[in-house]
């Protein structure tokens, strides 16, 4: 009897100690899930192959995957973190957070941080695209008339927009003043360079955009990455020509209609 009586309290024991880890696990849970497309910070704790691993504290795990890692980033055991809650899972007696450092949301998470305007909604985010570790298109407008959206992103003397691209490693940032329409979006999105014409044809929703010689490699950009990046964030096909070479393909199509 003495013994059937220790056995049942040890599995008493092991039901409470069992419910207070679940109860436990379900606050962390609550706590994060309600943090999702924030930012956090922890410490890099190992590495599981490609994946990093990051204690968060609380009996909690981030997880930086390979996909959400920025390829030109390396990290070392020890070192601090900060990155973009992505999910939240139970796995066990622990939570699993997963961490992104390459979703264009970890931009928007930044200025929010870094701009009060935008977390006050008085500047507004409209469209972000991003090519991880390389360039970043920000289109932001605002409900104030007597707010400039891009120099409050900017910041005095540049002073909000140094601290985020610092903390993405030097990743260049290119904020953009949205407008409905779409010409006028289009020449923002391809800036720094400078756009001469262009035409819509809105049934394939491809821009014709001519440019000036000195202007063309900047509107393409390194490995075409301006106007990628420009096409995603104004949904447009952007197609970048100078007037001569238009001039050429009009008369090469004259040619093979004769």
């Amino acid at each position: 009897m003495e013994e059937q009586g220790r056995i049942f309290a040890m599995s008493v024991k092991q039901a409470i100690v069992s419910r207070v880890r679940e109860a436990e696990r379900d606050v962390i849970y609550n706590e994060f899930e309600q943090k999702l497309g924030e930012i956090q910070s922890g410490t890099v704790q190992r590495f599981e192959g490609d994946t990093v691993i990051v204690n968060l504290g609380r009996n909690s795990e981030g997880i930086l995957p390979r996909a959400e890692k920025v390829r030109s980033e390396s990290y070392n055991v020890g070192e601090r973190i900060r990155a973009m809650i992505l999910e939240v899972k139970k796995v066990g007696p622990r939570v699993k957070v997963i961490l992104s450092r390459a979703h264009r949301d970890l931009v928007r998470a930044l200025f929010e941080l870094e701009v009060p305007e935008i977390a006050d909604g008085t500047i507004q985010i409209r469209r972000i695209e991003r090519e991880p570790g390389y360039r970043t298109k920000l289109a932001v407008d605002s409900t104030d008339s007597k707010v400039d959206c891009v120099g409050a992103c900017v910041g005095v003397r540049g002073t909000r927009i140094k601290s985020i691209i610092d903390e993405l490693n030097g990743e260049r940032i290119d904020i953009i003043r949205w407008n409905d329409d779409p010409t006028a979006l289009i020449a923002n999105a391809l800036k720094p360079a400078e756009v001469a014409h262009i035409e819509l044809d809105p049934q394939t929703r491809k821009a014709l955009v001519l440019v000036n010689e000195d202007q063309q490699s900047l509107a393409i950009g390194r490995k075409g990455q301006n106007v990628r990046l420009a096409s995603k964030l104004t949904g447009w096909d952007i197609d970048i020509m100078t007037q001569a070479e238009l001039a050429r393909t009009v008369e090469a199509e004259d040619q093979a209609m004769a």
